[in-house]
């Protein structure tokens, strides 16, 4: 089945142009490409604004989802349209699970001691979190730029259950990040191995769509040059 959309779900700490690397890079496909902004206020919600950008979706659409964009595409994803997901460092709970849980049940990471709770159970990450936890292997200057520009996520919305996990009924890929101090590599090998996914390593902190966004756009291109419905698992690969 030949796609014709690629819809992008940014995560925790970020905004829609999240993906701003990675668009231009994919252009060549010409599917149209759209970048889902969350409210990042509950997963409940985000799962809404993703449903409704697939509503406006024309034909058989692949899902992109960065860390906490993982999670609202596992419980946004399951509409018809939707024929594969990608998951970048991306959370993949199961029923019950939400990516709260997740990271508190893998290994440790730096990430929890870098996040500042305002008084209505939103975090923000802290300047040096962006440079030690998050965004490491990007110059200073951009660093700045993701501090500058994070969306603040409500606690709430990370501890949202999943009720029915999209990528049980999709073929789904995974990029680990092996440099990740957000989301610990051997949680997302975890997440990747239960799914059965395709799994893919890059050398990366977290956030791969803005230091190696070539090695996502490649992964893309990838998925759509096949058929997502007949995929086959490979083995791991270092980019």
């Amino acid at each position: 089945m030949k796609l014709s959309n690629i819809l992008f779900v940014h995560g925790a700490w970020a905004n829609a142009s999240a993906w701003h690397k990675v668009l231009p890079l994919v252009e060549p496909l010409k599917l149209e490409l759209t970048s889902v902004q969350l409210s990042l206020t509950s997963l409940a919600a985000d799962a809404q604004a993703l449903r409704r950008a697939i509503e406006l979706a024309e034909g058989p659409t692949l899902l992109v989802g960065h860390s906490y964009g993982g999670a609202v595409m596992t419980e946004g994803g399951c509409d018809d349209k939707i024929v594969a997901l990608l998951y970048v460092a991306g959370f993949a709970p199961d029923a019950g699970e939400s990516a709260a849980s997740l990271g508190a049940g893998g290994p440790p990471t730096k990430l929890p001691g870098e996040l500042k709770a305002d008084s209505h159970g939103f975090l923000k990450l802290t300047r040096s979190g962006v440079a030690r936890a998050f965004a490491q292997d990007l110059p200073d200057e951009e660093q700045k730029l993701v501090f500058a520009t994070q969306g603040p996520i409500s606690a709430a919305a990370l501890s949202g259950p999943i009720t029915s996990p999209a990528w049980k009924r999709k073929p789904s890929w995974y990029l680990r990040t092996t440099q990740d101090q957000a989301i610990h590599p051997d949680l997302q090998r975890m997440m990747a191995e239960r799914m059965q996914a395709a799994e893919t390593d890059v050398s990366s902190s977290h956030v791969a769509m803005l230091s190696r966004p070539e090695a996502v756009a490649d992964l893309i291109m990838q998925i759509v040059r096949q058929d997502p419905q007949h995929k086959t698992a490979t083995a791991p690969r270092s980019n």
